[in-house]
């Protein structure tokens, strides 16, 4: 068996009212939820422990998933989310899911369905019939935002990729959107430009959604490495790729020999890594 590796990442400093002590308060809600994920990744797969992952981010309101996610124009919420098993290589996920607590939950129960991708109502009454129940995701500080027209830029995607201890990988993404989006906006965090994975890389990304959908960022990142580039390579050449139009982007990397890679086209992507011993968190 091979050691476990762990990065994940909560968006970008870059928030509207991100002050010293928020940035500081998410550095440790990362620590502490990495340090949680790997004691839970000793006895699970790659797959149960993204899942895990972004579930503990989901749940800190800190960051723009879950709990805390963005308003909407119309003044409601919707979230998205995604999970990819670089086993079994099936994506499923939930895009403008209302009133869950997790959606990437209620992405993990459509990994066993035939229709794996669902979106708005049919996302929201499929997690119903699963037992998922009501739940407001608002806080306090979002809808202040909302009502003042301060948002913050909407880059505080979170997303966990892992390398378990067989040597498998799996990536998970879940966000809020940007804020203020027109309500029916398609964000990449469901799509495998913003979440992809197989036996040879996994990548979660954030940053501006349609930025990260026009790279492809996410599958191009996996292709090059499975063609046999390095990460590194393969990260800083799809991310040259996004300067033509000043791609707002960030992304992190695991590769099957157990290489980690962050990168972002604009400062700075709040993240952390751990593989048992060293930790790091972005400081």
């Amino acid at each position: 068996m091979s050691q476990a590796k762990i990065i994940l990442h909560g968006g970008f400093f870059s928030e509207a009212g991100t002050t010293d002590p928020i940035k500081k308060a998410k550095q440790d809600a990362l620590a502490d939820i990495i340090r949680k994920t790997y004691l839970y990744v000793q006895d699970h797969s790659a797959r149960e422990t993204v899942v895990y992952a972004v579930e503990l981010l989901e749940d800190c309101h800190l960051f723009n998933a879950g709990t805390g996610s963005q308003i909407q124009r119309d003044g409601k919420i919707r979230m998205s989310a995604s999970l990819m098993d670089g086993v079994s290589l099936k994506f499923s996920g939930v895009i403008n899911i209302e009133d869950v607590k997790n959606p990437i939950r209620v992405a993990e129960c459509l990994l066993q369905v035939d229709d794996r991708v669902l979106g708005g109502e049919g996302a929201t009454r499929f997690a119903r019939m699963q037992g998922f129940e009501h739940f407001n995701t608002e806080t306090t500080q979002r809808r202040q935002e909302y009502e003042t027209k301060l948002a913050s830029t909407g880059v505080g995607t979170v997303g966990c990729v892992v390398l378990d201890r067989h040597g498998n990988l799996a990536a998970a993404t879940s966000t809020g959107g940007k804020g203020f989006e027109i309500p029916g906006r398609v964000s990449d965090s469901a799509t495998v430009a913003g979440n992809f994975a197989n036996a040879a890389c996994a990548v979660s990304c954030t940053g501006v959604g349609e930025d990260i959908v026009s790279g492809a960022v996410a599958i191009k990142i996996v292709t090059r490495v499975s063609d046999g580039v390095s990460l590194r390579h393969a990260c800083e050449r799809t991310f040259a790729e996004l300067k033509p139009f000043d791609g707002f982007a960030g992304a992190i990397a695991l590769d099957k020999d157990g290489n980690l890679f962050y990168i972002d086209s604009h400062p700075r992507m709040v993240f952390a890594s751990f593989d048992g011993e060293k930790l790091v968190v972005f400081e």
